[in-house]
This record gives C-alpha cells, sequence and structure tokens, in this order.
C-alpha cells in the first residue's frame, strides 16, 4: 500500500498573514490539527494546534494580532504519492512529527496524511487485530 491510497486529497490552506485566531477557527470547523501555510504550489510551512498552543497562548501573545508566519513551523516536509506507508512513518519518526504534507515532483502539495491515518491502515492490515476481530465477530453471532 502506498501514500496515494491513504492520503486526505482535500488540503485547506491559510495565508502567511493569517491571524492565529482565525487558524484556530479554521481548525476547528474543519476538525484538523494543523493548516498548511501558502497555497498547493507554494507551501512555506504548517501551523498545528501545538505551535499554537506553545508559541502563542503559552507565550500569552494575542491571537489575533499575531501571524502565521511568526509561529509556522518550516521547511513544510514531504513525502511523495508512491511512498510508502513505512516510509512516511520513518520520516514523522525521524522528525518528531505526526502530519505531513504529499507532493507531487514539482513540490506542489497534492494531499496531507497523518499518523492517525497510518497507524489506522497499519493496525487494520496486521494478522493479529484482523484475527481478534473474526473471533469477536463470531462470538458476537453465536
Amino acid at each position: 500500500m502506498k501514500i496515494q491510497d491513504v492520503m486526505n486529497r482535500h488540503v485547506e490552506f491559510a495565508g502567511l498573514d493569517d491571524p492565529v485566531s482565525e487558524l484556530a477557527v479554521m481548525m476547528g470547523d474543519l476538525d484538523v490539527g494543523s493548516l498548511p501555510i501558502g497555497t498547493a504550489d507554494d507551501a512555506k510551512g504548517v501551523v498545528t494546534d501545538r505551535d499554537i498552543l506553545y508559541r502563542v497562548v503559552a507565550r500569552g501573545l494575542d491571537p489575533a494580532q499575531t501571524r502565521a508566519r511568526d509561529v509556522m513551523s518550516a521547511p513544510l516536509l514531504a513525502c511523495r504519492p508512491s511512498d510508502s506507508l513505512q516510509a512516511a512513518m520513518d520520516l514523522m519518526t525521524a522528525h518528531r512529527i505526526r502530519r505531513l504534507a504529499v507532493t507531487q515532483g514539482d513540490g506542489a502539495v497534492v494531499g496531507w496524511v497523518t499518523l492517525a491515518d497510518l497507524s489506522r491502515v497499519l493496525l487494520l492490515e496486521s494478522g493479529t487485530v484482523q484475527s481478534a476481530l473474526r473471533e469477536i465477530t463470531r462470538e458476537s453471532a453465536g
């Protein structure tokens, strides 16, 4: 299985000068923990819920006055649609992150993948989990 099989193809972007307060609202509305900053063709970085917590709230900054460019993590780390799930997990582990952009050869963002996405798929592919689910299903039917 490849990243292209599990990635989210719908990616919302925020602008460099967008206030962090607007990013927080967008994250809540979209039920996501991060937003890439820039455009699909020119992504500059990412702001995560943890960036907002530690770089804005914990420092007592005003989220309405603080801009995405001031708290984003950069550069935006990415994998390719053709990468294996394990390669993406290795990249996340190496950089201690939970989200990756998915980019084409020209660098354009075509998707987004999270550690939760990868974990869910890898867990469901696990023979142990599949056996347990079959057993639970059998017991429920009997």
